[in-house]
Order: C-alpha cells, then structure tokens, then sequence
C-alpha cells in the first residue's frame, strides 16, 4: 500500500512530511538552495539527525525511480507531473 504527499512549498518554511522507510518513522524535508536553484530532499530520524540529504529529482511520465534506492528498501517517488511524493 502506499501514500500519497502532495507537495505544497511555502514560503514560510521548508515543507516537510514524515515517511515511513523500511518500518521507520522518518521525518523529510524539502528546502531550497538559492546557491544551486533547486529543491534539496533531507530525510531525518526520529532525533532530527540527517540520514541523507539530496537533490529532489522528479520523475518524469511514464517512468518512476526511487530517491531512497541505496538507502531505504521502501521506494520515495517523486512525480513531476502531479507534483506529489509517492511512498511505498
């Protein structure tokens, strides 16, 4: 079964959503970097510790890679084209 996340950037603060990833609660946040002009994905353990941080990639139509894979076993999908987070 998996989970849907709207993603819903504000300007007020990073957005963030928890995950669960290989039966872990994670906490993930996605912020802007001005340097590099792009959206950066950091996934976070229960005591805010970064696991891993990364560049946020969407995948595009038809095709949908992981941004966990090497980390998680749990697929963390990101859609470009419904701009939503897919976990599981």
């Amino acid at each position: 079964m998996s989970v849907t996340v709207g993603f819903q950037p504000s300007p007020l603060g990073p957005f963030q959503f928890q995950a669960v990833l290989d039966g872990t609660i994670y906490n993930c946040v996605v912020t802007w970097a001005l340097t590099g002009a792009r959206w950066w994905l950091t996934i976070n353990n229960q005591d805010n510790t970064p696991v891993v941080a990364l560049p946020l990639t969407a995948s595009p139509p038809n095709y949908s890679f992981s941004l966990s894979a090497g980390y998680f076993s749990t697929p963390l999908v990101f859609l470009e084209a419904t701009q939503t987070f897919v976990i599981g």
